[in-house]
């Protein structure tokens, strides 16, 4: 039997250490190249180690080394990456070889065994750490007891090593920040900073030997263990690939840079014979019972069944980890995706095929910087089977139509002569095959540190203590900004410290400077803006009693103040200004308007915003006292509540919205909604109904994909997950069992045909309930009463009677829906029977109206 790594490194000393881990990888079949070998020796020997080789060199390998070299020497070891994805992936990799007892994970949201001697979390988690604590003693964010993970103690030992992955990201404007403060900050700490494109760390690996006395070797310039050719081709997509699948140039990933372009791709190449008919009855074979359940699914299916994959951070969990795992067993032969290609995605490509060198950066078009070149083209070759990797870059389209037509046009000087050559379109970025060449050839640029200031991030130095000015002016000056820059953020410094104190929040008492609030353990982890939400629920009433603050439906009003908290999911808010637009334009013309009229008042027309009145006052008051709030960006939308109130399942909302190509962004945020919800609303302040909501909202995500919350379930209980992954996740449980969350899918299907009939649609009604005369009854019941109400009252679980009693012989419950009338009489009733069985197949509620009576 094969000792663990553990086994063989634990007490020992550099050299046994370094011996241990060799003879480990040799076990598993891994030899180290001259690179590795260099870096790991380096590390067990103490020194930092920057690794700048190239993609395929085996940096994950350097890094399991690191980590074990510290667990070795009873030190403590921090991975830091800068997606949760990576994060949680890394934290399943470890675990499978240090065991689930030596490996923890702290994200914000969640912690599990914090005090293992492995820690892995987002780079942003430990730079606030370190700004809160220095070298100290850190504490980890601590979830609502209710979702706490056992072994949750709060409290992290000292840093002695961290492994940053992916650290280009340091000269990200934005992010850049949180690569930077642990290198000032915990001079201490070993570090191990890894990526396939850092250009000249001259000046970096000097700052952090003079900083923490400790010596640099960098290991980069490696000679990649497989080779990449590069070519440039003026010819269509099609015929390019062609070439490569009769070459056995396979897998194949084509690279946009956008979403759309790559399902259009993907489609546009389904007319090609990409797999033969053996290969299709394998995909076919493995998919076995995938539960392709969206729209989006519908199309993934046929796609993949003909070889061709979709990979995009668009995409369902399960449908990306699907196509992954196809792509692994050597089952497609094309994938179509993006450029998050190069954010180390597990997909086994032998060529690229880049489709442009420009793209939108979320501000201009520009073309490709030699990092993000370098990152996508170095995900081609697989090491260890193939013997190079192929980077294909593709002309313009115009200079590929010039090309074609020249080529038609052949030797024949008259037909070349008439050729009206295409030219770039007015404001589009145009590149050619110098540009390629000088990309190929370029290393990348060097990076641009980028440290910022906030609030948040000066209350946690001044929360640490100690020498406060001092810990400061040492975070301002002594860093890796130009003297310019740090004079400005000196600036930016005073400027913060003079509104907190101002606000109370800071006291100087002489030289002593200290916070005059307590703050929670995980301040500006996660979810800066947690204090001011449960602040804004104190405001609201659970009652819903007539003039208190809100909308009149306390729950939903929760949520609200809960979603105005969370990040803006751009491409769903944008689609639902787009529908509320088109709405009020129907509207307005029905009303007569002229254009002028329209267009001026479309100005006014924007995504819901519930709440949005009282969330701002209410964010003013908080802010008044806690200036630092100012420093996060509150933003009151509708996306689960709208869901709720429409009583929509999560394949009509991304229907109605048109959002097929976002439904992994849809899923992400309906989950963070979840556990934000869960973790920050206090136990005294759930409602019956709030919980009915809660329930349902995570019911709702685990019937789509059961990854999301399963995942953050597990993590309370880790264990090692299996090598051989089956490509068919199992099923979700069924919706029938969580009895709280099917109550509201089936509440909700009454209510939506409550809704429907108070907007008289009658053509809706009819589509879901064929068997009733929907148009007579509502002609009756509008003949008696001027309005069905709609309102939180009208929502509540008291006029929506289910009795389950013979559910067991019938496998039916029986449902009455009260309409509430604006008289209070309530006459009026929906009787609907539950087909349970089918429901549990579904995974949705399955309803079936049987009448509408007046009593």
């Amino acid at each position: 039997m094969n000792p663990s790594l553990l086994d063989r490194v634990r007490g020992a000393d550099d050299d046994a250490v370094y011996d241990g881990f060799v003879g480990w990888a040799e076990g598993r079949g891994l030899t180290l190249y001259p690179a590795q070998d260099e870096a790991v020796i380096e590390l067990v020997s103490g020194s930092h180690v920057i690794l700048s080789t190239p993609t395929g060199t085996g940096k994950s390998l350097v890094a399991i080394a690191a980590h074990a070299a510290a667990v070795a020497s009873g030190r403590r070891s921090f991975y830091t990456a800068p997606i949760k994805a990576l994060v949680s992936e890394k934290f399943f990799a470890l675990v499978e070889i240090f065991g689930a007892e030596n490996v923890g994970m702290v994200t914000g949201d969640s912690s599990v065994n914090p005090d293992a001697p492995i820690v892995c979390c987002t780079a942003e988690i430990l730079a606030n750490m370190a700004l809160r604590h220095g070298d100290e003693t850190l504490p980890t964010p601590t979830p609502d007891a209710a979702d706490a993970a056992p072994g949750a103690s709060g409290r992290v030992g000292p840093v002695d090593q961290v492994v940053m992955d992916e650290f280009h990201f340091y000269g990200d404007p934005d992010r850049g920040w949180a690569w930077q403060v642990p290198l000032l900050l915990m001079p201490h700490a070993q570090f191990l900073l890894m990526s396939a494109t850092l250009g000249d760390v001259t000046a970096l690996a000097e700052d952090l030997e003079r900083r923490t006395e400790r010596p640099v070797a960098q290991v980069t310039g490696v000679e990649r263990p497989v080779p990449l050719h590069f070519s440039y081709e003026i010819r269509p997509v099609h015929e390019v690939l062609e070439l490569l699948l009769s070459d056995r140039e396979v897998p194949v990933y084509i690279v946009h840079f956008s979403q759309a372009a790559a399902v259009e791709r993907a489609q546009a190449l389904s007319s090609m014979k990409i797999a033969s008919r053996e290969q299709r009855d394998q995909i076919a074979e493995a998919l076995g019972d995938f539960r392709f359940s969206t729209g989006f699914g519908k199309t993934l299916s046929r796609l993949v069944r003909g070889g061709i994959g979709i990979h995009h951070a668009g995409m369902l969990p399960r449908y990306r980890r699907l196509v992954e795992t196809l792509a692994q067993r050597g089952l497609l032969r094309v994938i179509c995706g993006t450029d998050t290609l190069g954010v180390g995605i597990n997909v086994p490509i032998r060529t690229v095929v880049v489709t442009e060198l420009a793209k939108f950066d979320g501000t201009r078009m520009r073309q490709l910087t030699a990092r993000e070149f370098h990152q996508v083209a170095g995900r081609a070759g697989r090491a260890g089977y193939d013997p190079y990797g192929n980077v294909v870059v593709m002309a313009p389209e115009w200079e590929i139509e010039n090309a074609a037509a020249l080529a038609k046009a052949a030797d024949n000087p008259a037909k070349r002569k008439k050729i009206v050559r295409k030219k770039a379109p007015t404001g589009a970025v145009n590149w050619g095959k110098g540009p390629f060449e000088r990309l190929v050839d370029a290393a990348p640029e060097a990076l641009v540190p980028q440290l910022q200031l906030s609030a948040a991030m000066l209350i946690n130095v001044i929360a640490r203590g100690g020498d406060v000015f001092a810990h400061v002016r040492s975070l301002v000056f002594d860093n890796h900004q130009t003297r310019a820059q740090q004079f400005a953020l000196a600036r930016r410094a005073l400027a913060i410290f003079r509104t907190l104190r101002d606000a109370g929040i800071v006291e100087v008492s002489g030289s002593d400077i200290h916070l005059t609030v307590d703050l929670q353990p995980n301040f500006a982890l996660n979810q800066p803006l947690s204090p001011f939400a449960l602040a804004a629920i104190e405001v609201l009433d659970p009652s819903d009693e007539r003039g208190a603050a809100g909308s009149g439906h306390y729950a939903l009003d929760v949520v609200s103040i809960i979603e105005a908290t969370l990040d803006d999911p751009r491409a769903i808010l944008a689609q639902q200004e787009y529908k509320a637009r088109g709405e009020a334009v129907a509207a307005m013309k029905a009303d007569g308007l002229d254009y002028d009229q329209r267009m001026d008042a479309l100005e006014e027309v924007t995504y819901p915003k519930p709440l949005d009145e009282l969330l701002h006052q209410s964010f003013e008051v908080f802010a008044s006292s806690q200036p630092w709030v100012r420093d996060f960006a509150l933003s009151p939308k509708s996306v689960v509540r709208d869901m709720f109130e429409r009583a929509m399942s999560f394949a009509e909302f991304v229907s109605f919205y048109q959002l097929a190509r976002s439904e992994g962004l849809v899923l992400r945020y309906l989950s963070d909604a979840y556990r934000a919800i869960r973790q920050t609303v206090p136990r005294e302040a759930r409602t019956s109904e709030l919980l009915d909501v809660i329930e349902w909202l995570g019911e709702l995500v685990r019937q789509v994909d059961s990854s999301l919350v399963d995942e953050w379930e597990e993590l309370v209980h880790p264990a090692a997950s299996g090598s051989d992954e089956p490509v068919v996740p199992p099923a979700p449980p069924s919706v029938v069992a969580n009895h709280r969350a099917f109550t509201v899918l089936v509440r909700n299907e009454l209510f939506r045909r409550v809704q429907l009939a108070a907007l008289q649609r009658d053509d809706e009604l009819i589509e879901l309930d064929p068997d009733v005369s929907w148009p007579a009854v509502l002609d009756e019941y509008f003949a008696e009463h001027d309005a069905i109400l709609v309102g939180g009252p009208a929502r509540s679980p008291r006029l929506c009677a289910i009795d389950e009693s013979g559910a067991e012989s019938s496998g039916q419950w029986r449902v009455e829906q009260t309409i509430d009338d604006p008289e209070g009489d309530h006459d009026w009733r929906i009787r609907a029977v539950v087909n349970l069985e089918a429901s549990a197949e579904a995974g949705a509620a399955v309803v079936r109206v049987a009448e509408v009576v007046r009593l």
